[in-house]
C-alpha cells in the first residue's frame, strides 16, 4: 500500500501520480477524510482516557478521605466518560478499518520513468532479439494444440474431461518437456537465488500482502471450507515469508526462486485466445523474489531481466522486451518490463515473464523491514519477481518454433541435458 504520510503531507503530488494510473482524485480525498476521521476519534478517546484514568486517582483521594459525596459524583463523571470512550473507540476502529481498506484498494504509485499511457498500446518495445525479425515458413505457421494432439503429447480434451476447461493435460514428451523446463530454470538461477518449495495454498493475509486481495478476488481460486487460496504465482507466498519480521540490511538483497504449480480463473478473460495453452487456469512456472534496499532495486530489477532474456536466448525463441505505461501496470507495480516470446503457428506475441519492482508497496501491506547497518529505526524492504519463467506458452512457443516439415519437433540444445539428451519429438506414423 502507498505511505499514508505521503498522502497526508503532500496529497498533490499522490494525486497527480495517482492520476497517472487514471485513478479519480477524489478517491484520495476519501481517504484523506477517513484519516482525519480516525485521527480526531483516536485523539478524543485517549485524552477522554486519560480523564477516566486521572478521575480513577481522584476517587481513591476522595475514599481515603471519607468524602462519600465527592466519590459518588467522581464515579458517575468517570462512568459517563467511560461510555464515551467505548463510543469513540468503536468510532475509531470504524475509521481506521476505512482507511485500511481504502489503501488496499489504490494501486501502487508508478516510477518516475514509467512511460505514461492508458493501455497494452501505449507499451514501449525497448529491444527484440534476435535484431532482425525471422521469418517462418509453412511448417512452423501450425499451432501448437494441432502440433501437441498430432505427436500425442497435449490432450485438452481429457484435460477438460477431468477439470473443465483450461486445464491442459501433457502426455509423454510433453509432460517431460515440462519438467526439463522447470529443471533447466532451476539450475540457471542456483547461482544467486535461493530455492524454495512453499505450499501452494496460502491463508488470506498471504494473498493481501502482495496486493492480489481484495482487488483481484474473483481472479483466484477460494477453498471456502479451509479460507486457503490456491496461488496464483509462487510470488505470494514468497513475499510473505518473512511477513512481520524485521531483517539486517547485511543479508539484502535476499534472493529466492520457486518452481509451482500456479492457479488463476481468468474470470476477465472469457472467449479470448482460449485456444490450447494461450490462456489457461492451472501452470507451472519458476519465479524469481528479491528483498532489497532502495538502492538495490534497480541492479536487482536489471538482473532478473537479463536472466529471462538468457532463458530465452538458450531457448533459441524470438523475443521483445516491453517497458509497461502506467495504464498497464499491475496493480501493486510501480516499474514493470514484459519479455514476450513469438510464437509463429499462433501467429502472436506471448507474455511469458512480467519482471516488477514494487517499491515498498507490499512490504507495508505484509510489514517487511530491515536494520539499516548505519543505525536507526527499521526501514520498508523494497519487494521485486518475475518469471522466469511461466511455461504454458513457452511449451507453445517451442512446439511451434521448433516443428519441421515432417510433423516432427526438435527442442533446443540446451534442454537436451534433461531430455536424456534426445531433443527430437517424433511424428507419429
Amino acid at each position: 500500500m502507498i505511505d499514508i504520510r505521503l498522502a497526508r503531507e503532500d496529497p498533490t503530488a499522490v494525486k497527480a501520480a495517482l492520476a497517472r494510473r487514471a485513478v479519480d482524485p477524489a478517491e484520495l480525498d476519501s481517504l484523506l477524510d477517513a484519516d482525519a476521521r480516525a485521527r480526531n476519534a483516536v485523539g478524543r478517546r485517549d485524552e477522554l482516557r486519560a480523564r477516566v484514568k486521572d478521575l480513577s486517582r481522584q476517587v481513591a483521594e476522595a475514599r481515603r478521605a471519607g468524602d462519600d459525596g465527592l466519590v459518588v459524583r467522581l464515579s458517575d463523571e468517570s462512568r459517563q466518560l467511560g461510555a464515551e470512550v467505548t463510543k469513540l473507540g468503536a468510532e475509531a476502529d470504524g475509521a481506521q478499518a476505512e482507511v485500511r481498506d481504502r489503501l488496499l484498494w489504490l494501486p501502487n504509485l508508478p516510477a518516475a520513468d514509467a512511460p505514461d499511457g492508458v493501455g497494452p498500446e501505449d507499451n514501449r518495445t525497448i529491444r527484440r532479439w534476435p535484431d532482425v525479425p525471422r521469418s517462418y515458413p509453412e511448417h512452423q505457421r501450425v499451432p501448437h494444440w494441432d502440433i501437441g494432439e498430432a505427436l500425442g503429447i497435449l490432450d485438452m480434451e481429457r484435460g477438460a474431461k477431468l477439470s473443465g476447461s483450461m486445464f491442459p493435460l501433457y502426455r509423454g514428451t510433453g509432460a517431460k518437456l515440462l519438467r526439463a523446463l522447470t529443471a533447466f530454470a532451476l539450475d540457471h538461477h542456483a547461482d544467486a537465488f535461493e530455492e524454495i518449495r512453499p505450499p501452494t495454498l496460502v491463508r488470506t493475509d498471504t494473498m493481501v500482502s502482495t496486493g492480489h486481495l481484495p482487488k483481484f478476488a474473483d481472479e483466484a481460486y477460494h477453498l471456502e471450507r479451509d479460507d486457503l487460496w490456491a496461488i496464483p504465482t509462487a510470488e505470494v507466498p514468497l513475499t510473505s515469508m518473512y511477513r512481520d519480521d524485521i531483517l539486517d540490511e547485511v543479508a539484502l538483497p535476499l534472493r529466492l526462486t520457486a518452481a509451482t504449480a500456479c492457479f488463476r480463473r481468468e474470470a476477465g478473460a472469457a472467449g479470448r485466445d482460449t485456444r490450447g495453452l494461450l490462456r489457461v487456469h492451472e501452470f507451472d512456472k519458476v519465479e524469481l523474489f528479491a528483498y532489497a534496499t532502495a538502492d538495490q532495486a534497480t541492479d536487482v530489477h536489471a538482473d532478473m531481466v537479463e536472466r529471462v532474456e538468457i532463458l530465452l536466448r538458450a531457448l533459441d525463441l524470438e523475443y521483445r522486451v516491453l517497458d509497461l505505461c502506467t495504464g498497464d501496470l499491475g496493480n501493486s507495480s510501480a516499474r514493470t518490463f514484459d519479455l514476450e516470446v513469438y510464437a509463429p503457428g499462433s501467429d502472436m506475441w506471448l507474455e511469458v515473464s512480467s519482471v516488477s519492482w514494487f517499491r515498498e508497496y507490499q512490504a507495508r501491506r505484509a510489514n517487511i523491514r530491515y536494520r539499516p547497518a548505519a543505525g536507526g529505526p527499521p526501514v520498508f524492504v523494497h519487494t521485486l519477481n518475475g518469471s522466469a519463467l511461466a511455461w504454458a506458452r513457452i511449451w507453445a512457443a517451442l512446439m511451434e518454433t521448433g516443428r519441421q516439415p515432417d510433423g516432427s519437433v526438435v527442442l533446443p540444445d540446451a534442454l537436451a541435458p534433461y531430455l536424456g539428451g534426445h531433443t527430437l519429438v517424433p511424428a507419429r506414423g
